[in-house]
């Protein structure tokens, strides 16, 4: 499966932004999808997961209540909502792919990997 990620920009402390990430047909529907993130000099970090229906969605804690997870099969295609942004936020945000059931956290339990997309947040 081949990943592209999508809708990353400069944005203010408080702004929203959605992220996208669009999937090849093959076998999208298969996959648990995640999102991750990664600030320069640190590791990449958990940000939300969910199952390949959907029906599970999992969230790191300072994504709770900001950020919303949301796929459609039938579009080949994943969503970030992102609520009230902080600077702390900045980060490249990738999107990946795990052929394993549920919404896995581990960014070494997925198999496929976007090239990922820049958010950047000003105070």
């Amino acid at each position: 499966i081949q990943l592209t990620e999508s809708g990353g920009g400069l944005v203010q402390s408080g702004d929203s932004l959605t992220l996208s990430c669009a999937g090849s047909p093959s076998s999208f529907s298969s996959y648990a999808m995640g999102w991750f993130r990664q600030a320069p000099g640190k590791e990449r970090e958990f940000v939300a997961a969910t199952s390949w229906d959907g029906g599970i969605a999992t969230y790191a804690n300072f994504a709770k209540g900001r950020f919303t997870i949301s796929r459609d099969n039938t579009k080949y295609a994943m969503w970030l909502q992102m609520n009230s942004l902080k600077p702390d936020d900045t980060g490249v945000y990738y999107c990946g792919a795990d052929d394993h059931n549920g919404a896995p956290r581990r960014a070494y339990e997925y198999d496929y990997w976007g090239q990922g997309t820049q958010v950047t947040v000003s105070s």
